[in-house]
C-alpha cells in the first residue's frame, strides 16, 4: 500500500512518465499540482484479483484505464510465454461489451497481445462474455479476455481473465499474473492499427455457440410468449440468434427487430432497454437482481397481456425471471429458486435418457447458495457439491468432473451449462428455462410451489452491513472466530452448533475436522449451521462472508421448514437478529435498510405471520 506522501508522489510522477493518453494524464497531474494524498492513494495503488480488474474508469494504477489495460495485457501475455514450454503460436481471444471505453480498452489489449507475438481472435463487435470462454475452448485459444463490468454503475469498467482451460483465473495463478504485470509496467505499444486489420470471427463462432446451445436445448411442444429484456446490454442479438435456430419462423412469417435483427414472435422485447447504452438511461443500476431494473418489462408484459419477463444483465451472462400471479401482483424469483426449478429440470431430462443403474450425475452450487437443491439430489439420485462463492470455483469444478457434471449455479442469478461453457451464461440459461416452461404445462410459481410441498420449504434471506474499514471488519471476522456460539445466548437453549471456517479450514461437522472448500489466506467466510432448536424449524444456516468489491459484510441466512414457508421465514429471522443482537450490533456497522426495522421489531416465535420485505411465497 502506497501510504507515505513522498511514495505517492513517486507513483504519480512515474504515471505521467508512462500515460500516452491525455486525457487520464491531465486528471493525475492536476491532482499532483492540488497535493491530493488521499485521491492520488485511493488512484494509484494497483491490484489484480482473481477474475482480473474491475474498478471507475479513471487515471490511475488502481483505475480502468488505457495504461492499466496495456499493462495488464503485456504482463498477462508474457505471463503465458514463460510458462508455455512448448514453440508453438499462441492465441488470444478478445472480447467487449457495450459500456463507455470498452470497445477501445480492447483494442489495446489486441495490439498489446499481437505486439507479443499471439494470434489474436477478435471480433467486430460487442458479444455477450460467455463468447469469450466459448471461444477459448473451440478455438483451443490460450487465454481470453472480456472487457466488462457485467451489471456494475455505469462509470465502471472491467478486464476479466480465462485461462487456456476456458474458466475464470484462480488462485494461485492470479497472484503469478500480478507479478508478471509489475515486471512489465513499461508499455511496449500504443499501436492499435494493426487491430482494425484482424479478420472478424463473430459470425463463425457465434453459429458455432449457436449450435452448441441447440443440441442441449430442444422444444418440444409450443413456447408461450414472454417479454425479454437485455437490459441496455448486448443480449437481445444472441437471443434472437438461437431462438431462431431453435423454433425457426414459419415460412413468410416476418418480425424485424431493429439493426437488422429479424425478431421472434415468442419474444416481446422491451424497445426502450433493446440495445447497448453505456449510460443504462432507464435504470438507477442496470442489475436485474433488483426489482426496480424490471419496471419497463412488466409494464410491456401487461400491455400484452403476458405473465412471463425474463431478462439478462447488460453482458448477458445473468439470468432473472418475474411472474404476474393470480392476484395480479409481480413475483420475482430469487436466484436460488430458479437454480432450483433448472436443476430439477435438468435431472429430469437426464433420467429420460439414461437407465437407473447409470452412477449419479453432479451439480455444483456455492457456498452462499440455497441448500434446496442438495435435498432434491438427496432424494432423487443426483450429488451436489458446495464449493466457494464464484464461478472460478464452480466452473473449475466442473471440468474436473467431466461429463458428470450437468449443472451448475449461484444464488446471484448465474447458472452453468458445462457441456456449452464453464461459466454462468444468461442466454442458455434463458433457452433452458423457455424449454422447461413448455414442457412444465404450468407456470413457474406453480412449480416452485410443488417443489416445496415436495421437499420441504427453503426461505433465504440475504443482506449485508456496510463497513467503514478493512480493520472492523476483520475485527467482527475476529470476534465469531473466537465466540462463534455466542449467537446461542439469543436463542433456545437446546440449539446445537455447527461451524466452518474457510480462512482456518475447519469445519466441526465432519469426521475429521477439516472443511472440504478449498483454504485460502484471504477468505474471510464463517458458516454457521444451527438445529435442534423447535423455533428454527429444521435448522437455519447462516453465512458471513466479507466482499472482496464492496465496503461490505454479506450475510447469507437460509431456514429449513417441513411445513411451510412461513414457518421458515420465521426460523430466519430469529437467527437474523439474533446475529444483529450479537456481533453486528457496533453503531459503525450499518445494515441493509430493508432489514432493518424488521429485525429490530420483536419477534413472537409462536407466530409466522411476520412480514418480510420483498418476500412472497405460498404456505
Amino acid at each position: 500500500m502506497a501510504s507515505q506522501p513522498s511514495v505517492v508522489f513517486e507513483l504519480a510522477k512515474e504515471w505521467l512518465r508512462l500515460d500516452k493518453d491525455q486525457g487520464t494524464k491531465v486528471e493525475i497531474q492536476n491532482l499532483l499540482d492540488q497535493g491530493d494524498v488521499v485521491e492520488l492513494r485511493k488512484r494509484l495503488d494497483p491490484t489484480f484479483g482473481t477474475a482480473g480488474l474491475r474498478a471507475k474508469v479513471q487515471a490511475g494504477f488502481a483505475r480502468m484505464n488505457c495504461l492499466t489495460v496495456i499493462q495488464t495485457s503485456q504482463g498477462l501475455a508474457e505471463h503465458i510465454i514463460v510458462r508455455e514450454v512448448n514453440k508453438r503460436q499462441l492465441k488470444a481471444v478478445v472480447g467487449y461489451d457495450g459500456r463507455y471505453d470498452s470497445r477501445r480498452f480492447a483494442e489495446l489489449a489486441a495490439a498489446a497481445f499481437l505486439a507479443k507475438g499471439f494470434t489474436v481472435i477478435w471480433f467486430r463487435t460487442v458479444v455477450h462474455t460467455p463468447l469469450v470462454p466459448f471461444a477459448v475452448r473451440t478455438q483451443k485459444a490460450d487465454v481470453g479476455i472480456m472487457i466488462t463490468a457485467s451489471h456494475n454503475p455505469k462509470d465502471d469498467n472491467g478486464y476479466k481473465v480465462y485461462g487456456s482451460n476456458a474458466c475464470q483465473i484462480n488462485s494461485p495463478e492470479d497472484s503469478a499474473i500480478a507479478q508478471s504485470i509489475m515486471a512489465n509496467l513499461k508499455p511496449i505499444t500504443w499501436d492499435v492499427s494493426q487491430v482494425q486489420l484482424l479478420e472478424d470471427s463473430l459470425d463463425r463462432i457465434r453459429e458455432d455457440y449457436v449450435e452448441q446451445v441447440a443440441r442441449t436445448v430442444q422444444f418440444k411442444d409450443s413456447v408461450s410468449p414472454v417479454v425479454y429484456t437485455p437490459m441496455h446490454g448486448v443480449g437481445l442479438d444472441f437471443f434472437l440468434h438461437v431462438m431462431h435456430r431453435l423454433l425457426p419462423l414459419q415460412p413468410g412469417h416476418r418480425t424485424l427487430g431493429g439493426d437488422g435483427i429479424e425478431g421472434h414472435p415468442t419474444i416481446k422485447v422491451v424497445s426502450q432497454q433493446a440495445y447497448p447504452d453505456p449510460d443504462f438511461s432507464t435504470v438507477a443500476y442496470p442489475n436485474p437482481e433488483e426489482s426496480a431494473a424490471l419496471d419497463l418489462a412488466k409494464l410491456e408484459a401487461d400491455r400484452h397481456g403476458l405473465k412471463i419477463v425474463i431478462a439478462n444483465d447488460p453482458d448477458a451472462d445473468r439470468f432473472a425471471v418475474a411472474q404476474k400471479l393470480s392476484d395480479g401482483t409481480w413475483y420475482q424469483f430469487k436466484g436460488d429458486e430458479v437454480g432450483d426449478l433448472l436443476g430439477s429440470y435438468i435431472f429430469t431430462k437426464w433420467k429420460r435418457n439414461h437407465p437407473p443403474t447409470t452412477s449419479s450425475p453432479l451439480m455444483i452450487t456455492s457456498a452462499v447458495s440455497s441448500q434446496m437443491l442438495a435435498a432434491i439430489g438427496k432424494q432423487e439420485g443426483f450429488h451436489v457439491q458446495e464449493t466457494l462463492t464464484g464461478f472460478k470455483w464452480i466452473g473449475n469444478k466442473a471440468l474436473e468432473a467431466g461429463a458428470e457434471a450437468l449443472f451448475g449455479y449461484e444464488e446471484a442469478l448465474g447458472y452453468m451449462l458445462p457441456n456449452i461453457v464453464h461459466d454462468k451464461d444468461g442466454i442458455s440459461a434463458a433457452c433452458l428455462f423457455l424449454e422447461a416452461c413448455s414442457e412444465w404445462k404450468r407456470l413457474p410459481y406453480d412449480v416452485l410451489q410443488g417443489l416445496y410441498g415436495t421437499y420441504g420449504f427453503f426461505e433465504t434471506m440475504n443482506t449485508y452491513w456496510k463497513s467503514p474499514n478493512v480493520e472492523l471488519t476483520k475485527a467482527v471476522f475476529e470476534e465469531i472466530r473466537m465466540n462463534p456460539t455466542l449467537i446461542l445466548d439469543y436463542l433456545a437453549s437446546s440449539t446445537q452448533c455447527r461451524i466452518r471456517d474457510a480462512l482456518s479450514g475447519i469445519d466441526t461437522g465432519t469426521p475429521d475436522g477439516l472443511s472440504s472448500l478449498p483454504c485460502l489466506s484471504d477468505n474471510m467466510m464463517i458458516t454457521l449451521w444451527l438445529s435442534n432448536n423447535a423455533d428454527l424449524q429444521e435448522g437455519v444456516r447462516l453465512t458471513i462472508r466479507a466482499s472482496g468489491t464492496e465496503p461490505k459484510i454479506k450475510v447469507y441466512v437460509e431456514s429449513q421448514s417441513p411445513v411451510s414457508s412461513s414457518r421458515a421465514r420465521t426460523g430466519a429471522l430469529l437467527a437474523l437478529r439474533a446475529m444483529r443482537q450479537t456481533w453486528f450490533n457496533k453503531p459503525e456497522l450499518q445494515m441493509e435498510a430493508k432489514y432493518e426495522a424488521v429485525t429490530s421489531n420483536s419477534l413472537d416465535s409462536a407466530s409466522p405471520s411476520i412480514r418480510v420485505p420483498s418476500v412472497r411465497r405460498d404456505s
